[in-house]
């Protein structure tokens, strides 16, 4: 029966281990630096709500988890994937059953990889938890490495680092353990026995002719400004200022909310006093009565009314304006995060940012495939089939831009048949006001929509 594994440990190493201290135990300069190490914390922090800004007053919109959640719903939602090998077919299909919940932390994290463990079992790795070495000219790991961790006791941590290299005699897997009494420090070399499940693990084996790795690495389609390296970014890097400003202005919101609920200031002579000098309101809302010292005399009023006017409809344009940059600068369209009635868009608008959506997912696309397809010939080299005797097949719709296109279509359609008229066609798809509309119409021998 199909077993899926996942290691639920992400983020142990990059937390506890400095660059320096993983190139010692490997021996070698890896190709992931201490500013990536810090912006992949930076990233995850923020899709799980705690990002630098976010204290008591700021709280995360999540607007990270929805733009990630979005991008892999499209991206997921029309693919038809398959292997053809009935088996092989099997065991792929049970490989990618939680794709969606991958791919989204993937694309925050900026990579991950799917990778087999056995013939019928595999486990998701984010980027958290790989040290890539070296990568080839097509930005794929040609040498790279994972880390695992073992509470054994609570002063006694192992950790295991699986390194996987091509070379010239082909894949060399290499298995290392590591013993200590601190979970933040790697310690000394120990057995790989000294852990019951890796005790059958070999410390070293070579798969002569394997040209290529056991597993399918993904990677986002987005140039990395942190250090220039091939190690992918997160969808959400160049807009992480804009989601800041959100959150904050989010906040104001929440604040302007509060701080103008309506309440009545009450003398305190107006307030009994119990024995124990506190005062009371029996049978008032406690939020709505507010004792003060109104000062006033003995004629002043013992009840003022607080009721000051919201500001709210300006923040709210404001955090509507920082949505609708957050969708243009990770490329979504119009609508996927803002409110689409808020600002009114021209069809021609609309349109434009269907299509900057579509590049996006087609981009993301096209690195997903690249990545099932190498899991699936790592699938098979678990399988004792090695690369070939099976055909895979991944194919993707294009509903983003065809659901527009033929709903335009379509009101072409209607307008020559009679079903529409011509003005709700362009108030409609111009954005046009009524009277504006009109006067662009020419009632006489005006030509049918094509």
């Amino acid at each position: 029966m199909f077993e899926r594994i996942k290691n639920l440990l992400k983020g142990v190493w990059n937390r506890m281990f400095p660059v320096t201290t993983i190139e010692t135990a490997l021996g070698c300069k890896v190709a992931l630096s201490s500013a990536m190490v810090g912006k992949i914390d930076y990233w995850n922090a923020m899709l799980t709500g705690k990002a630098e800004w976010c204290d008591n007053f700021v709280t995360s919109l999540r607007v990270e988890s929805g733009i990630c959640r979005e991008f892999a719903d499209v991206v997921l939602n029309e693919m038809e994937a398959s292997v053809s090998d009935e088996s092989l077919d099997k065991i792929f299909k049970n490989s990618i059953k939680d794709l969606n919940e991958e791919l989204q932390t993937g694309l925050a994290l900026g990579s991950f990889v799917i990778k087999p463990i056995g013939p019928d079992k595999v486990e998701c790795i984010t980027a958290d938890r790989i040290i890539p070495i070296e990568f080839g000219a097509d930005k794929n790991p040609r040498d790279i490495a994972f880390i695992q961790v073992k509470k054994m006791a609570d002063t006694r941590w192992y950790f295991r680092i699986e390194r996987h290299t091509l070379t010239q005699a082909g894949l060399l897997i290499g298995n290392r353990a590591f013993a200590s009494s601190d979970r933040g420090t790697l310690g000394r070399e120990a057995d790989l026995s000294d852990v019951e499940e890796w005790k059958d693990l070999p410390p070293s084996i070579l798969y002569p002719g394997m040209t290529q790795m056991d597993f399918g690495y993904f990677r986002t389609p987005l140039d990395n400004k942190v250090d220039y390296s091939a190690c992918g970014v997160s969808i959400y890097e160049s807009a992480i200022e804009l989601i800041k400003k959100a959150d904050r202005q989010s906040a104001g919101l929440e604040w302007e909310f509060e701080s103008g609920e309506r309440a009545i200031h009450v003398d305190e002579s107006a307030i009994k006093h119990d024995r124990t000098k506190n005062g009371t309101l029996p049978q008032l809302n406690k939020r709505l009565y507010r004792g003060l010292n109104l000062d006033n005399g003995n004629n002043g009023e013992l009840f003022k009314e607080y009721s000051p006017e919201f500001r709210d409809e300006p923040i709210i344009r404001g955090l509507e304006r920082y949505l609708r940059q957050i969708e243009f600068n990770v490329g979504l369209a119009y609508g996927d995060l803002s409110d689409v009635n808020h600002q009114e868009k021209t069809a021609a608008e609309v349109l434009t940012s269907k299509a900057r959506k579509y590049n996006r997912v087609s981009a993301i696309q096209k690195n997903l495939k690249d990545c099932l397809s190498d899991l699936v010939d790592a699938l098979a080299f678990y399988n004792a089939r090695y690369t070939t005797g099976y055909e895979f097949s991944c194919t993707f719709n294009d509903s983003i831009l065809t659901d527009e296109e033929a709903e335009r279509a379509q009101d072409r359609q209607d307008v020559n048949i009679g079903a529409m008229t011509l003005l709700e066609y362009r108030m409609k798809w111009y954005n046009e006001e009524e009277a504006v509309a009109k006067t662009k119409i020419v009632a006489e021998d005006r030509p049918a929509l094509e």
